[in-house]
């Protein structure tokens, strides 16, 4: 049986008989860029500003906007957001991790925050990043998860 969609089309699951429960995700992507990129990156070199503050700005204000973008996804009463970045040699790692209490879900503001924040970093960087021909061969997203789930009852 689908759960959104019935006989007249689509619809939103009714949660209304659910009970609130704290529900917290953590959610992780990187973002693959050249060395030279993330050497600028940390030494806060690049004329758009701070890279990895305004990624975390725009995946906080990702999260919050979660149900905005994402057609069935109910708009929760979000409790907390933390967005944290770890930086290597080729890549940086984004994290995501959204509490909230309430009937359903927390996966989708999670997922959407870390692909935000990722997507901000892309747009930051790439006047160095692309190629002679304008084409990004060494920058990637990749590897967007869930790596925790906690549901309390």
């Amino acid at each position: 049986m689908l759960t959104h969609v019935d006989e007249n089309g689509v619809k939103m699951v009714d949660v209304s008989n659910k009970k609130d429960v704290e529900r917290i995700c953590t959610a992780v992507g990187f973002i693959k860029l050249k060395k030279s990129t993330i050497e600028k990156i940390t030494k806060k070199e690049l004329i758009k500003g701070d890279v990895l503050t305004t990624a975390q700005v725009a995946g906080v204000m990702a999260v919050k906007n979660t149900s905005n973008i994402i057609p069935m996804c109910h708009p929760l009463p979000i409790e907390s957001i933390k967005v944290n970045f770890e930086i290597f040699e080729d890549k940086i790692k984004a994290e995501t991790r959204v509490k909230a209490t309430y009937k359903t879900g927390i996966e989708m503001e999670s997922l959407t925050g870390v692909s935000v924040a990722l997507l901000t970093i892309w747009d930051m960087v790439k006047a160095i990043e692309k190629d002679e021909f304008g084409q990004y061969p060494d920058t990637q997203i990749y590897g967007i998860e869930v790596t925790e789930k906690i549901k309390k009852e």
